[in-house]
């Protein structure tokens, strides 16, 4: 593997458990409109996709059609009150946070949540203040599987993408980092997304738990 001087990471499905907290708001929603709520098991799948996903589950309606900007808005104004109720760090992501900057990496953020509630939910879990750089979905004018947020996030850190790995768990995640030139990295303990199997990504390398990152990476 080429030297490597930093790991950008996605967030939720990669250092994060949100599916907690947005399959919650997804029955929030449901029970005030006196429907039963859905399985969690159901609903975490699609927690890679955000409000997307959860409001594709909970009520069958994609962007595009009617109402969907009502529903998006109601359900980002009510993540937004609980987002940090049960969300977590995946159990060995401090370990591993803790281990590269032991070793001398630098670490960042690249994800699709806008600043809103990225810049409030890494600082509520103790992220953001170690973090190199957190690139948020309306911090460029492309999201992921564009390779903007990516690109950008190299460019604030002042590093060639070339030098940089990206971490995460859905196709666009390994889609984004290869247009952007970094080595990609498949999470399979995250919630890999609603398509087709992560063996079929064409990833550099998947790892089944935060800590074999270590077992990849050269020293900078």
């Amino acid at each position: 593997m080429r030297p490597a001087a930093a790991v950008l990471f996605d967030l939720d499905g990669t250092l994060v458990d949100s599916a907690p907290d947005l399959a919650g708001t997804a029955n929030d929603m449901l029970a005030a409109r006196g429907r039963p709520a859905m399985a969690y098991d159901r609903l975490r799948v699609h927690a890679g996709s955000g409000a997307r996903g959860m409001l594709g589950a909970a009520f069958d309606i994609a962007p595009g059609a009617a109402g969907y900007e009502l529903l998006r808005a109601e359900f980002l104004g009510r993540y937004e009150q609980r987002m940090t109720r049960a969300t977590r760090l995946f159990e060995t992501v401090p370990r591993l946070l803790d281990a590269l900057e032991a070793r001398g990496w630098r670490w960042g953020i690249v994800t699709n949540k806008v600043l809103r509630l990225a810049e409030p939910l890494t600082r509520a879990l103790g992220l953001q203040a170690r973090a190199g750089v957190l690139i948020g979905g309306d911090s460029t004018p492309h999201l992921k599987p564009d390779p903007a947020p990516l690109l950008e996030a190299a460019r604030r850190l002042e590093l060639p993408p070339a030098c940089c790995v990206y971490v995460g768990d859905d196709l666009r995640d390994m889609r984004a980092g290869a247009a952007a030139g970094m080595l990609t990295v498949a999470a399979a303990w995250g919630y890999l997304g609603e398509g087709s199997h992560h063996g079929l990504w064409g990833a550099d390398h998947v790892i089944d738990a935060p800590e074999e990152l270590l077992q990849i990476l050269h020293p900078p």
